[in-house]
């Protein structure tokens, strides 16, 4: 493996946290904001059809017909997810 295609995955790795953090925080951030609100099926439905498509088409983009990138892309997005609930368990407790 050369120096450019890791490189390229590790990016790929990095792009799939940015997008698991946009898509897990996000619910994090939709569930605070739904239950308080009058029509939270309004918000998650809206906040499900939002951060689903920033993912597809970040993953679209970031994979780019090449597998490895893709999968590097898919470790991220699990990573963020990891790191996501274990922010808001430490932050839900805390409160």
């Amino acid at each position: 493996m050369t120096m450019t295609e890791t490189l390229t995955l590790a990016l790929s790795g990095s792009e799939g946290v940015a997008l698991g953090a946009i898509f897990f925080g996000g619910l994090w951030w939709t569930v605070q904001k739904g239950v308080a609100s009058k029509q939270p099926a309004l918000w998650f439905s809206g906040s499900l059809l939002l951060r689903t498509s920033i993912t597809l088409a970040g993953f679209y983009l970031v994979g780019g017909g090449d597998w490895t990138r893709l999968a590097a892309c898919l470790l991220g997005f699990v990573l963020a997810r990891l790191a996501v609930t274990r922010v808001s368990r430490t932050v839900n407790h805390a409160a």
